[in-house]
């Protein structure tokens, strides 16, 4: 047993004997599939805090020749599967995490050599009666074993991308293209290799290192394809953990879901573990990372940036090209480059089949309120979030004017000259101007109800707050979205609600650019039918 080659399992017994452990080692039924064949070269990518290293660590101790994991598995899901135990500790693992090496390894230029100096000693141990010359590469290393021995590697590598978003040297980002490329380039390599498994933050960079990492299939935040429900928390696992630690799943649900992969709600694991530990739903996301990530790329300002991130403020979703960024901290040249980047960094949730990204959770939004604060560039969406507050206030009260008066500021900062008149600025000044209703509504735009559909339905998920129906009109009448409201009976959904029902009835009138609204209160449904 070796710290990188054919290391023990106590990393992950030490996961198996913690307090909240959620069970993901069906993974490896899915990585077995690709040992040993021509699609042997994998490489997952997605956010801190999303289990990358817990899953390497299972990886490791299940393959691990270090080790004898049988009991160690025995209680997991994997033992279901037959024949599980037919790949369990057959193969000699080499685990990095070069994250660590770089951040503990002093002379940084010359880390990859000490690092394979280091694996090279184990080697020697494991295989005595092979000759492993001091200039031997890595890659070299391991070839001179196969050809000795016949005995294969599964390569584990964490954090592979850490030289990339560092922005290392040139000298040191060379070596590491060069460190790659005869590990997985070199077709004298491939027999020798039984399975490369790399994770990291980005996928693949395109530019520089395209032609090295080429033949990698990729699992990413945009689309993790078959390894989907291994990506984070389900909301099925979720909810279990919710029943057995008595959590509210509904509010566990509203601070720490919003991602999607290929049918499954994905939670942010680590938040949710927290939330159970502490008993409490606060962003967990700011105690390990920073909202700099998010405000030093809006200032870059790209055409258009500043409209979408209103736009995702006030709840929308807005279309993004993720197919030109190329995966590099220096690439960046258009907004859907910055959005692309912040979806793999799990500042934006994305949905494949719409091809559009949106801010997932509240915990997530509230790391996007910090970033726009401290930004100049701003300056108004934080007067409108500050007045939000508020506007929910006079709203309940029923005060017309100041919900009119917010509403044109909202109207003028969401929209450009050209849009300003259309439905969707409309419905889009709407959403701004009530931000922290989020704090207290569930915010549904076109909610099926009664005869058609209505353009927002707030529903409240605190006690003493009414539930409120909007209806939009253009150079109409307040009072005739009201009647729209009673006419086409878009309450009916909410017959079971209890409380008070407000319907609010908003008309915009081009030519003045200015709204009007109205309002009509039931204490229940009951006294409107």
């Amino acid at each position: 047993m070796g710290i990188y080659l054919n290391p023990g399992n106590m990393n992950f017994k030490e996961t198996l004997s913690s307090e909240i452990y959620v069970d993901k080692t069906m993974m490896i039924s899915v990585i077995n599939k690709y040992i040993d064949t021509g699609n042997k070269y994998i490489c997952i990518s997605r956010p801190r805090r999303f289990g990358k290293t817990i899953a390497g660590n299972m990886l490791s101790a299940y393959y691990s020749k270090g080790c004898d994991s049988k009991e160690l598995f025995s209680g997991c899901r994997i033992a279901s599967v037959d024949g599980y135990e037919n790949k369990m500790n057959q193969y000699n693992v080499i685990q990095l995490d070069i994250n660590g090496a770089y951040q503990n390894i002093r002379d940084k230029e010359n880390m990859l050599e000490i690092l394979t100096e280091r694996i090279k000693k184990e080697m020697r141990k494991q295989f005595p009666d092979i000759t492993l010359p001091e200039n031997y590469s890595l890659a070299e290393s391991i070839l001179a074993v196969y050809e000795e021995t016949g005995e294969t590697f599964i390569l584990i590598f964490d954090e592979y991308d850490v030289l990339v978003r560092e922005q290392v040297s040139k000298e040191l980002f060379a070596k590491f293209l060069s460190f790659l490329n005869g590990l997985f380039k070199d077709n004298t390599m491939r027999p020798a290799i039984s399975l490369a498994y790399l994770t990291g933050i980005l996928p693949v960079v395109r530019d520089r290192i395209q032609s090295k990492l080429n033949n990698f299939i990729e699992y990413t935040f945009l689309d993790a394809v078959e390894l989907a429900e291994f990506v984070g928390f389900t909301s099925t696992e979720v909810k279990s953990l919710c029943q057995k630690y008595q959590i509210d799943f509904k509010e566990c649900r509203r601070w720490y879901d919003g991602y999607s992969q290929r049918g499954y709600e994905i939670y942010n694991p680590e938040s949710v573990i927290q939330s159970i530990y502490r008993n409490n739903f606060v962003g967990y996301w700011g105690m390990t990372s920073t909202y700099a990530a998010i405000s030093d790329r809006i200032r870059q300002n790209f055409s258009g940036t500043k409209e979408d991130v209103i736009r995702m403020l006030a709840g929308e979703e807005i279309e993004v090209n993720v197919t030109s960024y190329m995966n590099t901290m220096d690439s960046f040249r258009t907004k859907d480059d910055l959005f692309t980047y912040l979806i793999h960094i799990g500042y934006l949730a994305y949905d494949y089949k719409k091809k559009t990204c949106r801010i997932p959770n509240w915990e997530i939004r509230q790391e996007w309120y910090n970033a726009v604060r401290v930004d100049d560039e701003y300056t108004v969406t934080n007067e409108i979030i500050a007045a939000s507050r508020e506007l929910l206030s006079e709203t309940i009260r029923e005060n017309a004017e100041a919900v009119e008066k917010a509403l044109d500021a909202s109207h003028i900062h969401v929209t450009s000259n050209r849009s300003y008149n259309n439905e969707d600025a409309l419905q889009s000044a709407i959403y701004l101007a009530y931000l922290y209703a989020l704090n207290q509504y569930t915010i549904i735009r076109e909610m099926t109800t009664g005869k058609g559909f209505a353009d927002v339905v707030f529903l409240p998920f605190v006690p003493d707050m009414p539930a409120m129906i909007i209806e939009l009109k253009r150079n109409g009448s307040a009072e005739s979205a009201l009647e729209q409201i009673r006419e086409k009976r878009y309450f009916s959904s909410l017959e079971n609600y209890a409380g008070d029902i407000l319907f609010v009835g908003i008309n915009y009138d081009e030519g003045k650019k200015t709204h009007e609204c109205r309002f009509e209160r039931f204490e229940k449904l009951s006294s409107f039918n």
